[in-house]
């Protein structure tokens, strides 16, 4: 089982790494011109695109951001047809307290990516700002989560909802015993 587990990590770092090389040549990009766009080291980059390393939802969310494209982008390749299963998504850790699994993609037809978060109880995730433009919609799933949107705070039950514009800061806190599950939308104009 670890070693399936070791081979499916595997081939989707070698699909993140494919991808990448894959926009920043759309883009027309060196790995140096990148670098400076994003902040992440050309090293790093290249590792990335070779498959030789696993980079952090920080990592990710840096390079995303610099090609301004959205976070699943580079996160799964996908099928006319796709069923997201459970725990069988792209995911990404950070602190051990938050996860974001990739459920559906960007498309530039729907403007939509899709993802399941995971937040550790008693725990906070601050989010980095979003695209320019980018709208955020935010169901829990499970628990209750305290997500503050610029200086305004708002508190959500099971199955409770909130839209926001995704480029202000924002951050999503755990204060119960039990791990908060989340569904996030994203919208963005392109």
């Amino acid at each position: 089982m670890k070693e399936q587990e070791d081979m499916q990590t595997k081939e989707v770092i070698l699909q993140v790494g494919q991808l990448l090389r894959q926009i920043r040549n759309e883009q027309k990009l060196s790995l140096e011109e990148l670098a400076k766009k994003t902040g992440v080291s050309k090293l790093t980059l290249g590792k990335i695109e070779r498959g030789e390393t696993n980079p952090t939802l920080g990592v990710i969310w840096k390079i995303t951001k610099g090609l301004s494209i959205p976070l699943s982008r580079l996160m799964v390749i996908e099928d006319i047809v796709n069923v997201a299963r459970c725990g069988e998504g792209f995911t990404i850790e950070e602190n051990q307290m938050w996860r974001l699994e990739t459920i559906f993609r960007y498309k530039k037809e729907t403007g939509l990516e899709m993802h399941r978060a995971y937040l550790q109880p008693n725990s906070i995730y601050e989010a980095e700002p979003h695209h320019e433009g980018a709208i955020e919609f935010v169901t829990v799933m499970q628990g209750k989560i305290s997500i503050q949107v610029g200086q305004e705070m708002y508190e959500l039950n099971e199955f409770d909802s909130i839209q926001f514009e995704a480029n202000r800061q924002h951050s999503y806190e755990n204060t119960g015993n039990e791990v908060a599950v989340l569904h996030l939308t994203m919208k963005y104009l392109s």
